[in-house]
């Protein structure tokens, strides 16, 4: 690589405190308000169409930790945990979109308490 475009490249790197390199998610998210942790069971066409898949996705997008799995009775069920704001925004979308050919009938949310720490250090599909 030429040495103009290392310099460039360290200009548009994205910042992170240094109190935060090598802490990993569960580090930064333990700065960002009070922690939630919630247990959920999704009712619909859920099975059969990477429902899983893009729950995890979405919760690495959003910036949540747990996990998600299905169960034998046809629904998908899993633990969300991280700060306040960003647990409801997984909320919404496990209740309002889901991937996109389930059908979400309905969510069940419960156990939700303010927590200490993650129990997880990120999110994924369990079998």
């Amino acid at each position: 690589m030429r040495p103009f475009l290392l310099a460039a490249a360290a200009v548009t790197a994205p910042r992170v405190p240094l109190r935060l390199l090598g802490r990993g998610l569960a580090a930064a998210m333990s700065t960002a308000g009070p922690l939630k942790s919630v247990d959920y069971e999704v009712f619909g066409r859920v099975q059969g169409v990477c429902f899983r898949m893009y729950t995890e996705d979405e919760a690495k997008k959003i910036g949540v930790v747990g996990w998600v799995k299905n169960t034998s009775k046809g629904t998908v069920t899993g633990q969300v945990q991280g700060p306040e704001k960003k647990v409801n925004s997984m909320k919404s979308w496990l209740s309002e979109v889901g991937s996109p050919s389930s059908r979400i009938d309905r969510t069940n949310f419960s156990n939700e308490k303010t927590i200490s720490k993650l129990e997880y250090s990120n999110f994924s599909i369990r079998y």
